[in-house]
Order: C-alpha cells, then sequence, then structure tokens
C-alpha cells in the first residue's frame, strides 16, 4: 500500500513552559542525558515513527533555537505560552494547517519517561483523519494523544488555559481509542524540584 500524505501522523511537541513550579526554568531546556530534553523528546518522536516533528516553544524561545540541536524539525514560537498549553496546542494545530497530514501525535516535553514504544503505538491505532486515539496508564487515559485532522478546528477552538484537549476529549470519550502503554513506560511529569531526580 502507498502512503499517501493523508496517512502520515506528524509529532507535535508541546515545550513552550517556562517552568514556574522550577524557579522559572524552561522545561525544553532541563538537562537530560547530556542534552536539552526538547531533544529527547524530538528523538522519542521520531523514533516512534513521525518523521515530521513540530515543536512548539515559548518560554526561552530564542535560548532553547541556540542551544538545542533541533535540525529537521518545524519551529513553532508561541508568544501566548504563559496563558496555558492551550495556547500552545492551538498554535501547534496552526501550524500543521496546510501541512497535509492526516494525524497530529501530541508529546509532552516534561514527559521523559513516555519513549519510543509508546509513541509507536499511539500512532499505530491512526485510522483516518477522524481518529482519536491516546495512550492509556493502567486504564487512565495519558499522553502522548492522536487527533485526526478532522478534529483539528474542534480542539482549536476549545483549547484554553492548561487544560489543552481535556474538555474536548472528554466530549468525544465514545471516539478516543485507549492505547494501554503502561507495561512500557513511566508516565510522571517533570513539574517541580522534586521531580528532576527523574532526568538522568
Amino acid at each position: 500500500m502507498t502512503t499517501t500524505e493523508t496517512d502520515e501522523v506528524v509529532g507535535l511537541l508541546l515545550a513552550a513552559g517556562g517552568g514556574r513550579r522550577l524557579g522559572g526554568r524552561p522545561k525544553a531546556l532541563l538537562p537530560h542525558r547530556g542534552r536539552p530534553l526538547v531533544e529527547h523528546a524530538v528523538r522519542m518522536l521520531r523514533a516512534g515513527g513521525c518523521d515530521r516533528v513540530h515543536v512548539v516553544l515559548g518560554a526561552a524561545a530564542g535560548d532553547v533555537r541556540a542551544r538545542a540541536e533541533l535540525a529537521g524539525c518545524v519551529l513553532v514560537e508561541n508568544p501566548e505560552w504563559a496563558d496555558g498549553m492551550g495556547s500552545s496546542l492551538r498554535a501547534g494545530l496552526g501550524s500543521l494547517a496546510d501541512s497535509g497530514a492526516g494525524a497530529a501525535l501530541v508529546l509532552l516535553v516534561d514527559q521523559p519517561g513516555i519513549g519510543a514504544a509508546v509513541v509507536g503505538r499511539v500512532r499505530e491505532a491512526y485510522r483516518s483523519t477522524g481518529s482519536l486515539a491516546a495512550a492509556a496508564y493502567d486504564g487512565e487515559r495519558g499522553h502522548p494523544v492522536l487527533f485526526g485532522r478532522d478534529h483539528w478546528a474542534g480542539i482549536a477552538a476549545s483549547a484554553s488555559g492548561d487544560r489543552g484537549a481535556r474538555a474536548y476529549l472528554k466530549e468525544h470519550a465514545a471516539e478516543v481509542e485507549l492505547v494501554e502503554c503502561g507495561d512500557v513506560a513511566d508516565a510522571y511529569d517533570i513539574d517541580t524540584a522534586a521531580d528532576l531526580q527523574h532526568l538522568e
């Protein structure tokens, strides 16, 4: 079977957070395995099968561009990053509008315990531009999340504050395919100084 553009799942990495609870340290630049955390997340998306990756930057975007190796990525700056994840999701989906892709696979930069195996499983749940899928951990919906392009406008319209697509996914819960990934990932967030112990 020949792959067409509408079969393509593009990785969308949300990496704009300012790390308010980390004393204002932008999450994208936290060190992990000797490099900025944003590079690790991009590698996981690519290793999981997303050949194209869009990265939404916000806090210290200039520093991220200067210090992180993000060659081949489409970098999207969100000037409204301080308003929360919703604004970054809108910016990211907006950057995909003319991409021809069939779906976006959304990963958060602050979850390094989610690797390529999870990305690959969720990506495999893509069936059509109407697909909705999410990784699940012991049956509870988490990240990453796959949004078929038919849903992008509705998600962008409802995304606000730090809620991202939560309201949209709740409204369309019956359509969301949950992909159990608890056996291949540890879905912690890097939110506070205590969480930094998870970084290597």
